[in-house]
């Protein structure tokens, strides 16, 4: 039972002030003039001045709450390391057991996990969640487990009571790390990217100026090095293919070290090539080669060199040398000194002339076998004795002519295995297009063809030929799309997408298995002209094999969702493809920084003068304090007795009721009266 005084005044207190002046005047007059009676007008004077301030008696029933202590145990991937788990246990048990028997206390146990994904350790995010739901009024202390390396601080709340940290470890734990900076996302082939590399020892680390390092390329054998510790060295890389690489530093675990899940950087750089270097040499002029020059400078990457066949050396026609404005098709220059710079060779509608020697196409031969592309568009020369086919170009051509042209219009398809080709599959409005009006008729004789043409015959042919590539278009009149004849087609993206297949860009790969990550979830991506492809054989960071099915979402198309349980480096097979990807950092942010410390959380233990213990030192006694006071001392710490209480019921009694004002009153007025008749 709590009992108060409190006023609920009649009047304003304004008025109440005014009244009570003006009262005192004329009781201090009374005084000065002798009047026997003014001491009891002035008592009187009192009572009317207390029955208008109201005086009211507050009774509140009230039942006491216990206090709540709020206990933290950190459980996040770094306390497993040495003896933390241990420590905490032990800590966490000992601490409920001793809260649980002091008088008034309640306590709330609370397990801090993983943040989502890679968030780290989330305390502060756990207090405040913790605080939302208790009065703040009734939090007597904050006591957490941990070793203290937090990633949440700026989203540290404003504390009701004292935070005490319970610090894990040991004081001679070390750890070695190793650190990337400056990874690009993308990197330019055949050019040196520079990283920075840096390793690191933490702790109570042993005596060392230098450490060994390991450098693999998509999970090729490492090679060897050796490094100076806590200095930043520059590393030069130069990507040797297009798409991913995966380049993994890896620093061997050293005798006595907390952990190894940070001695491992894992980088994937994509490869994209700095400029395409296309030659375009057309045998006259035609339509056709606008298309084919349109196409290649719209794309900012390609260099373009473009050659067209006006008038072969040998014509004689009368005009004087010296009038001639052409330029000289410079034929040694491109086809025996600089053909290797090109990516891309392209001949439109090239037939023989007398202009490039059997020799130079030797070359162009050998320059597909080594890893170059020849495109052919073939027009109705090709048909011809002049065909560019009679020529040493025939050993790397895919079809040859039967010497027909077709002239009828037909609706170019695709074919079966086209369907399937990452070149042709999935083209817009498939079967609508416009018509050519013209088909060299060619005999295939190896690759593969994805469209046809009039009466079911090859119109574009693709193959590969040494390490090189090669395709036959056996039309000129791709152009017509371009112009919307007959509606039209996808004319930009199929030879798009001709151009770059042949130029190796990895997206168009008819044969290829690769993986995109999410988190821990990798979406597996099997490309095959085959109908059936099998399982892929996947290989964890921990060396464990998983066999998984593939399903085919399209044709050509087979893909594969699978999580991944470890962070690290996974390796896929299936036949003869082979691919590497990395989940989530190697190095996951709980174990970039694992030696236990006191500095991040300082600051919100200093909010209420709380303290840091730690726990290799023994367990600290818990004692009273005040709020505000110091709150932690050697081998203690503090909580806040919060004295909370709840209201049950509320009874007002007026102190001064009417009757008991009007007796007053009468008395002293009318004794005073009596007193000054006396007199």
């Amino acid at each position: 039972m709590n009992n108060t005084i409190l006023f609920e005044p009649l009047i304003s207190w304004q008025i109440l002030y005014v009244l009570a002046a003006a009262l005192a005047l004329v009781v201090a007059f009374a005084a000065w003039r002798g009047l026997s009676g003014w001491a009891l007008r002035a008592l009187g004077t009192l009572a009317i001045l207390a029955a208008l301030s109201g005086p009211v008696l507050h009774r509140e029933d009230r039942a006491p709450l216990s206090d709540i202590v709020l206990l933290i145990e950190d459980a996040s991937a770094s306390q497993s390391l040495g003896k933390r788990q241990g420590q905490t246990a032990e800590a966490m048990a000992a601490l409920e057991q001793s809260l649980t028997a002091r008088r008034n206390t309640e306590v709330r146990r609370i397990t801090l996990n993983d943040g989502e994904g890679d968030a780290g350790t989330e305390l502060m995010n756990s207090i405040s969640q913790a605080l939302a739901r208790e009065p703040a009024g009734r939090v007597a202390g904050i006591i957490a487990a941990t070793d203290g390396v937090v990633h949440d601080m700026q989203a540290a709340p404003v504390l009701p009571a004292p935070l005490h940290i319970l610090q894990t470890g040991q004081s001679d734990d070390w750890d070695r790390r190793i650190l990337v900076r400056n990874a690009p996302a993308f990197g330019i082939l055949g050019e040196p990217i520079t990283l920075t590399l840096r390793v690191e020892d933490t702790g109570a680390a042993p005596v060392g100026d230098l450490a060994p390092l390991q450098i693999s390329i998509d999970g090729a054998a490492p090679l060897d090095f050796t490094i100076p510790i806590g200095e930043d060295i520059e590393v030069p890389l130069t990507l040797t293919h297009g798409g991913r690489n995966v380049i993994q530093f890896t620093v061997p675990t050293a005798e006595t070290e907390l952990t190894d899940r940070n001695n491992t950087a894992l980088i994937q750089i994509n490869g994209v090539r700095d400029r395409l270097r296309v030659l375009l040499v057309s045998g006259e002029p035609h339509p056709g080669g606008r298309t084919w020059r349109n196409l290649l400078k719209s794309d900012s990457s390609v260099d373009l060199v473009h050659f067209t066949i006006l008038r072969p050396p040998a014509k004689q026609d009368g005009v004087p040398v010296d009038e001639l404005s052409l330029i000289a098709f410079p034929t040694r220059e491109l086809f025996l000194q600089k053909i290797e710079d090109f990516d891309l060779i392209i001949f439109d509608r090239y037939k023989r002339r007398g202009i490039l020697p059997s020799a130079y196409l030797d070359n162009v031969v050998r320059y597909v076998e080594d890893g170059g592309a020849v495109l052919v568009a073939a027009g109705p020369d090709f048909a011809s004795a002049e065909s560019i086919y009679r020529s040493p170009l025939a050993q790397i051509l895919p079809a040859g002519p039967t010497a027909l042209v077709i002239e009828d219009p037909y609706v170019p398809l695709i074919s079966d295995i086209g369907a399937r080709h990452p070149v042709t599959a999935g083209l817009p409005n498939a079967g609508g297009w416009g018509e050519w009006l013209r088909l060299v008729d060619v005999a295939p004789e190896s690759g593969h063809v994805v469209m046809t043409g009039a009466g079911d015959r090859p119109l574009l042919v693709l193959d590969r030929k040494g390490e090189g590539r090669v395709a036959l278009l056996a039309s000129d009149q791709a152009w017509l799309w371009a112009r919307g004849y007959d509606g039209g087609g996808p004319q930009l993206e199929l030879l798009r997408r001709l151009a770059h297949w042949m130029m190796g860009e990895p997206e168009l790969e008819e044969e290829s298995l690769s993986a995109q990550a999410n988190g821990q979830t990798m979406q597996i991506i099997r490309r095959s002209l085959s109908e059936e492809v099998g399982e892929v054989e996947i290989v964890t960071p921990s060396g464990d094999t998983e066999v998984l099915a593939l399903t085919e979402q399209s044709p050509g198309r087979f893909e594969a969702r699978y999580q991944g349980a470890d962070i690290g480096l996974y390796r896929l097979r299936n036949g003869d493809q082979e691919a590497v990807i990395g989940l989530g950092p190697a190095a996951p942010r709980e174990f970039a920084q694992v030696i236990a410390t006191s500095a991040i959380v300082q600051p919100a233990v200093d909010q209420l003068r709380g303290g840091v213990h730690r726990l290799e030192d023994g367990l600290p006694s818990i004692r009273n304090v005040r709020l505000g006071r110091p709150a932690s001392g050697r081998n203690w710490i503090g909580l806040v007795p919060r004295e909370a209480f709840e209201v049950q019921s509320v009874a007002r009694i007026s102190l001064m009721p009417a009757w008991l004002v009007l007796l007053i009153i009468s008395a002293f007025v009318i004794g005073g009266w009596l007193r000054e008749g006396r007199r």
